[in-house]
């Protein structure tokens, strides 16, 4: 059997070159000696593409250990570890920070990644399995309306411009109808970006609903700029309409799950009517009191400062007074913790208005990552390999790393919505357990104490993963419960969790 490599292995600097040069003359060594192989064995010994060791290994043959097979979005990847030299009472170590990815495909076209690309901003996660079959021809439909619509509106804009007098000279109203469109154009942009976001409209409705009342705002002030540099209306107007747009995408997005939650049976319609009516009735009163003030002419940014510290007051105030039923990061958070330390649940009212809605969309959520890859949760091989064996009947494995400072709650590719909620749970038990053996052991100066200071040892970490799978299953079923008692959604999982999947070993 022939070795392959390519040309970035011949850099003599590299140390995967040198282990790979080890390899090749232990394996043409073993060949040599051995009876020439089958066409049925040659066949059950695939080579893997390494592109760190810079060609294909042969797993059976080498001193890489297989430890982990990972699946994301349809692509496979082998994590494989170098067996340490050293090995005492006889039992086999493996290198530490000596983890290697090895990918089970071939790099995709350049077509396949634009059109994958593409996919992630034109149509849902989950396509065409997450949507009826009426949504492909709705949206055709859709999108050559608007073609239509955007087209006229260069003309219609245009002439209303001329009809207003903009101008008297020839050549202006052109330019401002260009700059004009130019405005609309770029926010047409910024809300098609930000749609992006997908399911976090569904996870964290409350957090994004009020970052769009934020944006909002900063469009506003940054139209009212517009005035003090008026040779800098197209940029300051462009970027203006961007984030308006982003902010009314964010309204629309999570205007229904938020009158889902106010309906009782099936009245949705009418409650949706019912507050856009209010909606209305209250701008057209606060456009009449605008115009009414603007005749005396006041301070311009004294009155606009005014306006929005009550717009931004009363918009926190509306997110916070809708009550959720389901679990989402946030609210997790709130009745876990709340659990732990009392032996209680809250209630919906309760954990609605402690939850945490400053919180931007962007943002990683720490300390706890759920669903995360292999190699962020994992720098030690034989960290991994003591780990599994805790969790061999559960479809998760939660850890923590010291040097990230934070806990990891990996699944595996069988896991189901339950799993991910207790996955969760569990994390957050193992956090509170480090959090009361370190207040235990030294007196902090701080109010609360920061995980990224703790330090365990191996065999800590161990014991602690020990004791907190004994109290998660423990604790887990009457948490379950009494949550359910306080009308909790369990059966739905908010929680966010990343892609990625810890699949079966396959030699």
């Amino acid at each position: 059997m022939k070795f392959k490599h390519n040309s970035a292995s011949q850099n003599p600097a590299s140390s995967d070159a040198q282990l790979l040069v080890r390899e090749t003359l232990r394996i043409s060594a073993n060949l040599a000696s051995a009876p020439p192989p089958s066409p049925e064995a040659a066949t059950e010994r695939p080579l893997l593409q390494d592109s760190r060791l810079g060609g294909l290994i042969e797993d059976q043959h080498s001193s890489l250990r297989l430890i982990c097979c990972e699946e994301m979005d349809g692509r496979r990847w082998k994590y494989f570890a170098e067996n340490d030299s050293v090995r005492s009472s006889g039992s086999k170590q493996l290198k530490r920070t000596s983890i290697r990815a090895v990918s089970l495909q071939t790099p995709q076209a350049p077509v396949d990644d634009l059109m994958a690309f593409i996919r992630a901003y034109v149509v849902p996660e989950g396509f065409p399995d997450s949507v009826t079959p009426s949504y492909v021809p709705y949206m055709t439909w859709r999108a050559l309306k608007h073609f239509f619509g955007g087209a006229m509106g260069v003309f219609t804009t245009q002439a209303l411009l001329n009809s207003a007098g903009v101008s008297r000279s020839r050549s202006a109203p052109g330019a401002v109808a260009i700059n004009w469109i130019l405005k609309d154009g770029a926010g047409r942009v910024g809300k098609m970006l930000f749609s992006r976001q997908g399911k976090k409209f569904d996870y964290d409705l409350k957090q994004l609903r009020f970052t769009g009342d934020l944006l909002l705002e900063f469009g506003a002030g940054l139209e009212l700029a517009t005035t003090a540099v008026p040779h800098l209306f197209l940029p300051l107007a462009c970027a203006a309409n961007v984030v308006k747009n982003v902010a009314a995408v964010t309204s629309t997005s999570t205007r229904t799950p938020i009158y889902k939650a106010f309906a009782k049976g099936e009245n949705i319609g009418d409650v949706t009517a019912k507050g856009e009516c209010v909606g209305n009735i209250a701008d057209l009163l606060g456009t009449g009191l605008s115009i009414m003030i603007a005749r005396r002419n006041p301070s311009l940014v004294t009155t606009f400062a005014m306006f929005s510290c009550g717009y931004l007051m009363s918009s926190y105030q509306e997110v916070k007074s809708v009550v959720l039923h389901t679990l989402n990061r946030a609210r997790f958070t709130v009745a876990v913790e709340s659990f732990l330390k009392t032996g209680r649940v809250p209630t919906l009212q309760e954990g609605n208005s402690i939850e945490n809605i400053f919180s931007l969309p962007w943002q990683k959520h720490r300390p706890i990552v759920l669903g995360p890859r292999f190699k962020d949760a994992f720098q030690d091989p034989n960290s991994y390999l003591a780990v599994e064996r805790i969790f061999e009947k559960e479809q998760y494995i939660v850890t923590y790393n010291p040097t990230k400072g934070n806990i990891y709650a990996l699944f595996k590719d069988q896991s189901k919505p339950d799993d991910i909620l207790k996955a969760a749970f569990h994390a957050h038990v193992l956090l509170h357990i480090i959090h009361t053996s370190n207040q235990n052991a030294m007196s902090l100066s701080k109010g609360e104490q920061e995980i990224s200071a703790i330090q365990p040892t191996s065999a800590d970490l161990e014991s602690r993963l020990l004791e907190s799978y004994k109290v998660t299953s423990d604790l887990y079923g009457p948490f379950k419960t009494k949550a359910k008692e306080q009308g909790w959604v369990m059966s739905e999982s908010l929680l966010n969790p990343g892609r990625a999947r810890l699949c079966e070993m396959v030699s």
